[in-house]
């Protein structure tokens, strides 16, 4: 089996329709995919709607989340939720709050942009997404539609929506983000955690804590980790008795990640399933709703 457990669709910051994504999981030679866009479940349905024979769903959601330091300062997080009840009243409010959020950042990065001088506008921001929720991404190929920047890699440098542009946006206290999804019968795994290259991450120590906490597992194998990194996580989720997953974190053409570039072990999708009591895996003869476990 080829499972790969982390992807993005057109309902947050990918660039593939939930509809079209999973048709080309198939003919990525997939047999399991995680849909887990950013901090909502708009893509389940039309995911399951179109799931091909063959092919296992894995609903999902990434959740923005971060680790607060002593010094008032925090580290932000990314975890993974899986297999959880998308009707779980608390879940569902906070999952609203943060999408919210992602929407009026957009638009003041937008607005500061423009007091420079950028030549986009907040309507286009909008036609860009097409519906799906607002972030960072749309703003990215709004500067690139613009000429204000070569391609979207660029538009994320510091000089632009990484730093100088950048709005911080309402993220999830993570030790809340776990008790979230656990109380929605949903497992966990935290998302690419040695990702140096894209800032600061968590001392090792944390670790322990999240795991004390309830956390699931750790994505080892993803693009963003380079060997030792993935050696060091390997150590740490053997400490703690974590399961170790691998997926793309796939965004269409907003980077260059195939479909299942890194995978998961079969037996290791098969013990976060076992972990679930919110949703179950979906396949083409399940319909929507989602039924429940």
């Amino acid at each position: 089996m080829r499972i790969d457990l982390h992807t993005h669709s057109t309902a947050s910051d990918g660039t593939v329709p939930p509809a079209r994504l999973v048709v080309d999981a198939v003919e990525a030679g997939l047999d399991v995919i995680g849909l887990t866009d950013h901090d909502t479940t708009a893509g389940w349905r039309p995911a399951i709607e179109a799931l091909p024979p063959g092919l296992v769903l894995v609903p999902g959601a990434e959740l923005s989340c971060y680790w607060a330091l002593s010094n008032g300062w925090s580290i932000s997080l990314h975890l993974l939720a899986y297999l959880f009840d998308p009707t779980e009243p608390a879940f569902a409010a906070e999952r609203a709050m943060l999408r919210a959020s992602r929407f009026t950042r957009a638009e003041e990065m937008v607005g500061m942009l423009v007091a420079d001088g950028a030549p986009i506008t907040w309507q286009g921001v909008l036609a860009i997404a097409d519906g799906a929720p607002v972030g960072r991404p749309h703003v990215a190929q709004a500067l690139v539609a613009a000429g204000v920047v070569e391609d979207v890699p660029t538009a994320f440098r510091s000089e632009w929506l990484g730093a100088r542009y950048r709005v911080p946006k309402r993220d999830i206290e993570v030790l809340d983000a776990l008790r979230l999804v656990r109380g929605a019968g949903g497992v966990s795994v935290l998302a690419h955690p040695k990702a140096s290259k894209r800032g600061r991450v968590i001392d090792d120590e944390v670790f322990a804590e999240l795991a004390a906490a309830g956390l699931n597992g750790l994505e080892i194998d993803h693009p963003d980790h380079d060997d030792a990194e993935r050696t060091s996580l390997a150590g740490i989720a053997a400490d703690l008795g974590l399961l170790t997953t691998g997926s793309s974190d796939f965004h269409g053409t907003n980077k260059t990640v195939r479909l299942g570039e890194n995978t998961t072990r079969p037996e290791v999708y098969e013990e976060l399933v076992s972990l679930a009591t919110g949703a179950s895996p979906v396949t083409a003869r399940d319909q929507w709703p989602l039924r429940r476990r």
